[in-house]
């Protein structure tokens, strides 16, 4: 079995409902991998085996800024000033017929 993927050349119309159908397919999947990790993470850190896979669950600490303390004690210029602009481009796709994201 090959690993190469190919891709049609298709109108930017059926690509968007390409992606769609596979998000909305994808969806439920995510949310029962949302549930079994929650499950799995709950019986605490360790090493967990099972017949095809090994899970590590791992408690560790995460430093995070607080930009809303941070926003109050700076000026709004020393904001600007060290702020970064990057040119960013964002898909969202939306069921037309439904009215809701793909997921």
């Amino acid at each position: 079995m090959s690993n190469v993927i190919t891709i049609t050349p298709v109108s930017p119309g059926a690509l968007a409902d390409q992606i769609g159908l596979i998000k909305a397919q994808i969806a439920p999947q995510l949310e029962k991998l949302k549930e079994l990790e929650a499950a799995l993470k709950s019986a605490g850190p360790g090493v967990y085996s099972g017949t095809t896979f090994d899970a590590t669950v791992v408690d560790s600490e995460r430093d995070t800024l607080d930009m809303a303390a941070v926003r109050a004690k700076l000026s709004p210029q020393f904001i600007t000033a060290h702020t970064k602009t990057s040119q960013v481009r964002t898909l969202k796709v939306v069921n037309r017929v439904l009215g809701r994201k793909a997921s």
